[in-house]
């Protein structure tokens, strides 16, 4: 009798939750055809956590099943970033606006540049979904985790912290970081650890311009095993790397389970880690708080710390009382670390691998770069360099539009929203999630040409110009999406374009990259060719959408 119960509780408990799927999938389809909407059904919700980590190895095995119908709603939508491998294909088959229905949620899906503009602009109708954030919360409150008048108070006090003076910062250390990873690189046969040294470059820009703490840069294969505790850069580099576990289980529970935990396993070095990092935030942030208080205003403006810190203090002196907490600081500066490095370096190895395949590009940028920065590094000022090296831009611009690392998603709160798409009017549920379709317009060929499918940063710049003296084209509001829009978009938007700016400027001022072909006599177009197919077929979200597999197609650099 045992037995057949240990069997039978199981199967009980599977039945029940099948059945409460179905009456809530059910449930949740009534309420979408409300709407007037085209719908499609899938019967797990994409964004279930055990379904996660699951979602592409169960798809790929129903897809090889004998009798497979081909394409239907469960194996189209029902992984994460499916829509950056459908494009523009649901809208074109369902109009601007469709709903996805699942068992926990009703997905709006919006490709109308207008009306994503207008749900944009108002905030209160269409707020970030905290719930979804809340696991940022690692070591405080933040921007990305809080509404209503908090987000209005840290939202004021953190765009003060991105001025000209951190973005001079930014510039220094990048070009002072890509020379010393291009000298790194150009002693190499070949490079199949572009990804790790570009987040590695990225991670040391985040030090100088965070906390004002440079290092040298540490090619992959050089890295030093220093201990975690030793410094910011190794405790963050190591939080960054293990963000998934830390946001799951969250710095308390790993501090309380520390003194059980065999100083080898993986948990215990993350408590490690963890506290470690947090010691220095904190002895920064006293210092910083004795620095304002005394006056002393040598980087006071220029790190991302001492920023928050002054703007938090002066908030507080107005009389409002409204500076922001010891911890919502802590919080802000893992949020800003977080939101400025992966985001970032996984932009930059997309970008590599698509220069690597175009070296027309790549001579397109060399022109401009020496018509701005000469011969002379003395030459190479942020204020006077920056803004001319529009070519540089429009590589991160067009490696964006087509590849999207952090897709935009709100929801619609308590109450039911209206919204006017294409001369009619929409009328949402409440707790309706709300996806932009960003890889639809960012490639919808009404916006972006016929070629919108295909890498060309040239689209970006406007005819006629010399280099040195282009200007970027005006693009269509609500067509491109790299930052989010409205009240909410990225404050670190400008921070991340002179980043890149001065990198690409570095590399590719006097050197080439090109993929290191295959043994047996691999042409330099089929390389090419193999390298964009990587990009197209083997990128993914861990994460944050990123290329998986770039070691698989290493580099080569040489001088011009």
């Amino acid at each position: 009798m045992a037995f057949f119960w240990a069997l039978g509780l199981p199967a009980l408990v599977a039945a029940i939750l099948v059945v409460h799927s179905g009456v809530s999938l059910f449930r949740n389809y009534l309420v979408a055809r409300q709407t007037g909407l085209p719908i499609r059904v899938i019967p797990i919700d994409h964004t279930n956590p055990l379904w996660l980590a699951v979602d592409r190895k169960v798809l790929s095995f129903v897809r090889r099943l004998p009798g497979f119908l081909g394409d239907n709603s469960f194996t189209r939508y029902n992984f994460r970033a499916w829509e950056m491998y459908d494009r523009l294909r649901p809208h074109q088959e369902m109009g601007d606006a469709f709903v996805i229905v699942t068992p926990s949620r009703i997905w709006f899906y919006l490709a109308d540049p207008d009306a994503l503009m207008d749900c944009f602009r108002r905030r209160a109708d269409f707020p970030r979904c905290v719930e979804m954030t809340e696991i940022l919360n690692v070591f405080g409150k933040n921007l990305s985790t809080v509404e209503g008048q908090q987000w209005k108070t840290q939202r004021k006090i953190i765009a003060t912290c991105f001025n000209e003076q951190n973005h001079e910062v930014v510039w220094s250390e990048s070009v002072s970081l890509a020379r010393d990873m291009l000298a790194y690189w150009s002693r190499q046969p070949s490079v199949a650890t572009s990804a790790e040294d570009l987040r590695t470059l990225s991670l040391h820009v985040l030090s100088g311009a965070g906390f004002g703490q440079s290092y040298k840069f540490e090619g992959h294969s050089k890295r030093s095993e220093t201990s975690v505790s030793a410094n910011y850069k190794s405790s963050l580099q190591m939080i960054l790397e293990n963000c998934v576990f830390i946001m799951a289980l969250g710095p308390s529970f790993l501090a309380k389970a520390r003194p059980w935990l065999p100083a080898t396993w993986k948990l215990a070095k993350l408590a490690d880690t963890c506290a470690a990092f947090q010691r220095y935030m904190t002895d920064q942030y006293e210092k910083e708080k004795r620095a304002t208080s005394t006056r002393e205003k040598t980087r006071a403006t220029k790190t991302l710390m001492s920023s928050l810190v002054s703007a938090s203090q002066a908030e507080d002196r107005s009389g409002n009382g409204s500076g922001l907490s010891e911890s919502e600081i802590y919080g802000n500066m893992f949020m800003l670390n977080f939101a400025g490095h992966d985001t970032t370096a996984h932009t930059f190895t997309f970008a590599m691998y698509f220069l690597a395949a175009n070296p027309a590009v790549q001579d397109w940028l060399s022109e401009e770069i020496h018509a701005v920065l000469g011969n002379d590094p003395a030459e190479w000022k942020y204020a006077t360099s920056f803004p001319r090296l529009k070519r540089c831009l429009a590589v991160m611009l067009e490696t964006l539009r087509l590849y999207t690392v952090v897709p935009v998603s709100k929801w619609v709160g308590d109450q039911t929203v209206s919204l006017q798409v294409g001369g009619k009017t929409i009328v949402l549920p409440p707790k309706t999630m709300f996806i932009p379709s960003y890889a639809a317009v960012q490639t919808d060929p009404k916006y972006w040409g016929p070629d919108a499918l295909e890498w060309r940063p040239s689209r970006w710049i406007r005819r006629g110009g010399k280099p040195g003296d282009e200007e970027l084209v005006d693009i269509r509001r609500g067509t491109f999406l790299g930052w989010s829009e409205g009240a909410r978009d990225c404050p670190g938007k400008k921070f991340s374009q002179v980043e890149f700016v001065a990198t690409m400027a570095t590399l590719f001022r006097d050197w080439r990259v090109d993929p290191a072909p295959l043994n047996g006599g691999e042409s330099r177009e089929e390389a090419q060719k193999r390298v964009l197919d990587l990009i197209e077929h083997d990128s993914a979200p861990v994460l944050l959408l990123q290329m998986l597999h770039p070691e698989r197609a290493p580099l080569t650099w040489k001088q011009r």
